[in-house]
């Protein structure tokens, strides 16, 4: 096994490490007026100064949210180090984070997901409609690593925080318009009412809409794939009952019925007089018209309602209760296959609910600080999903549920105004039930309506040291533990697997940071290095057959690397921005048999790490040009790059040739180029200011496969599907702020 040393040795990135310690010295040398802005977090349940977090976490500011045109998590790609946002194959309202290696590639509802995403404190159950529009958002926070301690179940690789704005109480407001070409087109509007009583209201909605990407020809089931149809909106509610007692609600809402993206045949091995027909649809090339035989659409109604109520009961002691309920409806369908011919379809309907009622302690005692918790958490859903087949159909379905109740407990003990030491501890507990049915014709089996139910627990600690230096230097050491859930593998080929439980993933890491920051305040740096034992790790495999997808707990792996992130205003008129990223990936362990009729071994030297690049890197460059009478003339160029890495774990060298193989979903690496050129603060009336911009994505037009599937040699042929980028867009945007 690989040590974090030799991670050092073999890497380039100790250049950058050096440059990193030279930034410790003040930097005096420029004497400008401006400073980088100071970030107010929240990650550990408290406000806190992002340079004090000892955690590897990137905030970005509604600023910059705005700036750079973020509407939904996808849009943060690979803003932080080693933070890789990417679609699911054949869908445009499910995304796969992987952080720091940690994902979960299969997008099934029966899975969970190694990153969790929360909203104003809410987790988000499933990576299903996890691609929706925040109304109103204030501000995003990554934080990389296990969060197992104030956060629980499914942060193994780390968690994403949606913090939305609360309502002002003062009469305000800001409406858009936003076109471009593929007959792009956005509408949002927030405003926020006078305070009446005790009451602060804000109201905001979103409206987007775009053609097809692609052109579908004469006599296929509609005109285009890959469009956008899409309408969210917010209402938030504060009630300040008095000095010392707020509740705040909020409720949102957000329905899609689009098009999905386009599953375009990449390659196929002629096996029959079927596939032989299907090659002559196959192109490496991104297509902008093709052809199919099955009707396709998204569609997805989501809504969920948040109280928050904080009690601050003296000065030390604050008391916070969280309760929400959130409920989605995904129905789609989809042409598998990518061809005119009947060879694969996909319907997937699904209903699924989640309730959580959270309860925390938050204060203070002399030299100590601690949160306390309770936690519980209850869902429930189940998931229809024919296909037809050119063999025969497959009626699949499959139900899940969880109970899950939490106590934990973080408690940071400042020995001197400079050392911290920290200590945390979290127990879960969590019942899971499954419920499995399936039929096949043509091929395979049936499954009889079949249900089982199973247990699990997990007590995850971290412990850190923290010291600051000086005002501009803050080091930590980390220990942290985190663990993805268990369960039930939804989609089971037989009846015996469908009840057998899969184990769940855990994570043990080490880590070490620095905070740093110049006497001027124009530079800062933030770097960590980490090293990660993984245990258990759940894998996917697609078998190829009708409907089904078998999860293994494959065995042991470790992921290592460095994280850079760095702003630095050189003149008072430009802010450059960096975020890098370094990971290595490898199996110590992975049990399977190596090929046909063999004995079940440790295959880990001819497996592949799925979605975990080695270098991830993110550039951004933000220049006040010209300051006149209309306004602020701005430029803002933002650059993202991921080298390459395989979208599955499936095997390196074809030893069984029952198995897929990793070549043939690799994902190149690839940029992206997005520019912006903004007239902003432009004076309108008395109170109002204005913003016109024009922008272009994918300025470069880069055109190739981002994601994979494979169906592999069990679909009786090489059959593989390839999803791409989207093509170059541009367009302009007016904004009116009151």
């Amino acid at each position: 096994m690989r040590t974090l040393s030799d991670v050092f040795a073999r890497s380039r990135v100790h250049l950058l490490l050096g440059a990193a310690i030279a930034a410790t010295i003040p930097c005096t040398a420029l004497a400008q007026s401006a400073s980088i802005e100071e970030i107010i977090v929240t990650a550990q349940k408290r406000e806190e100064r992002l340079q004090d977090v000892p955690i590897a976490i990137s905030a970005v500011t509604v600023e910059q949210i705005e700036a750079r045109g973020i509407d939904n998590v996808l849009d943060l790609r690979t803003l932080a180090p080693n933070l890789m946002v990417s679609k699911y194959p054949n869908s445009n309202v499910v995304s796969q984070i992987a952080i720091r290696g940690g994902v979960t590639v299969n997008a099934a509802m029966y899975w969970e997901p190694s990153t969790a995403m929360y909203l104003d404190g809410v987790y988000l159950g499933k990576a299903v409609g996890s691609v929706f529009e925040v109304v109103d958002i204030e501000r995003i926070e990554v934080l990389r690593g296990p969060q197992g301690t104030l956060y629980g179940r499914n942060t193994m690789a780390g968690a994403v925080n949606l913090i939305t704005r609360k309502p002002s109480g003062e009469f305000g407001g800001t409406a858009s318009f936003e076109v471009g070409d593929y007959g792009h087109h956005v509408e949002k509007v927030t405003f926020d009412m006078p305070k009446m009583g005790i009451a602060r209201m804000s109201f905001g909605a979103r409206s987007e809409n775009r053609d097809g990407l692609v052109d579908l020809t004469r006599g296929s089931p509609g005109t285009e794939l890959d469009s956008r149809d899409r309408y969210a909106l917010r209402y938030a509610l504060g009630l300040d009952f008095s000095d010392n007692f707020v509740a705040d609600y909020s409720f949102d809402y957000t329905k899609m019925d689009q098009m999905p993206p386009n599953s375009q045949l990449y390659s196929v091995t002629p096996s029959n007089p079927l596939f032989t027909a299907a090659s002559a649809y196959a192109s490496k090339d991104w297509e902008d018209t093709v052809s199919t035989d099955w009707p396709a659409y998204e569609q997805i109604k989501l809504q969920g309602h948040a109280l928050t109520l904080s009690w601050e009961i003296n000065d030390s002691n604050t008391l916070k209760s969280i309760t929400a309920y959130r409920e989605l409806r995904n129905d789609d369908s989809v042409d598998l296959d990518g061809t005119p011919l009947l060879i694969a379809t996909a319907n997937r309907i699904s209903d699924y609910d989640q309730t959580s009622q959270e309860l925390q302690l938050i204060g203070n005692a002399a030299r100590l600080d601690y949160v306390l918790g309770l936690y519980y958490f209850t869902d429930d859903g189940y998931t229809i999903n024919p296909h037809e087949f050119f063999f025969g159909t497959d009626s699949s379905q499959y139900g899940f549920g969880t109970d899950a109740t939490a106590a934990y407990m973080q408690l940071d003990y400042h020995v001197t105004d400079a050392l911290t030491l920290t200590a945390g501890l979290r127990y879960t507990d969590e019942d899971k039930d499954t419920e499995r049915y399936k039929t096949v014709t043509g091929a395979g089996a049936p499954i009889p309506r079949v249900k089982a139910d199973e247990s699990f627990s997990d007590t995850t600690p971290m412990a850190s040291v923290a010291y600051r230096f000086s005002d501009q230097l803050n080091v930590y050491l980390k220990y942290s533990e985190g663990f993805k859930s268990g369960g039930f593998p939804g989609e089971a080929g037989n009846a015996l697997e469908a009840v057998t439980p899969f184990d769940p993933e855990q994570q043990t890491t080490w880590e070490i940071g620095a905070k740093m920051s110049s006497a001027d305040g124009q530079f800062q740096l933030n770097t960590a290095a980490f090293h990660n034992e993984i245990e258990d790790m759940q894998v996917n495999q697609f078998t190829g057959l009708p409907g089904v997808s078998v999860i293994r707990n494959a065995g042991k792996a470790t992921t290592q690397g460095v994280e850079l992130e760095g702003i630095w205003l050189p003149i008072e008129e430009l802010r450059l921005q960096l975020s890098y990223g370094y990971l290595d990936s490898e199996w110590d362990e992975f049990m399977e048999a190596p090929a046909t009729g063999q004995p079940i071994s440790n295959v880990a030297d001819n497996r592949s790490f799925p979605h975990a690049p080695e270098h991830t890197l993110s550039l951004t460059a933000d220049a006040r040009l010209a300051q006149t009478a209309w306004g602020e003339l701005r430029a803002l160029a933002d650059y993202s790059y991921s080298s390459s890495f395989y979208a599955y774990a499936y095997q390196l060298d074809t030893i069984d040739t029952r198995r897929a193989t990793a070549r043939n979903t690799k994902v190149d690496d690839y940029g992206l180029l997005n520019l912006r050129l903004a007239l902003k603060d432009i004076p309108v009336g008395n109170n109002g200011t204005a913003e016109f911009s024009l922008w272009t994505r994918n300025v470069t037009d880069e055109q190739q496969p981002v994601n994979f599937i494979d169906f592999g040699p069990g679909f009786f042929s090489d059959y593989l599907l390839a999803y791409y980028l989207e093509p170059r867009t541009y367009g302009a945007s007016f904004t009116y702020r009151w």
